[in-house]
């Protein structure tokens, strides 16, 4: 199961429970996706099919929710956010 976090211009942003432990976010839309790291510092990780446009999107989505999306991350996962 991978929880939706949010959804904001089309942009669905959650995690994959399975995967590594480092807060990281994904976002998908329309057969595209990408990796966010959320520590130490926000940045992409991995990008498959978005164009420069939405990334620039998404970061400033990331950047904005950055904060809530650790804390999301660390709940789903069990862990808090400052470990």
């Amino acid at each position: 199961m991978s929880p939706k976090f949010r959804q904001e211009d089309g942009f669905t942003f959650k995690i994959y429970s399975n995967e590594e432990e480092r807060k990281h976010i994904h976002v998908v839309k329309a057969g595209c996706e990408a990796k966010f790291w959320l520590e130490p510092q926000i940045e992409l990780a991995t990008n498959y099919g978005f164009d420069s446009k939405d990334l620039k999107k998404i970061t400033e989505l990331v950047e904005r929710y950055g904060n809530d999306f650790k804390q999301q991350f660390a709940a789903h996962i069990g862990k808090r956010v400052d470990d």
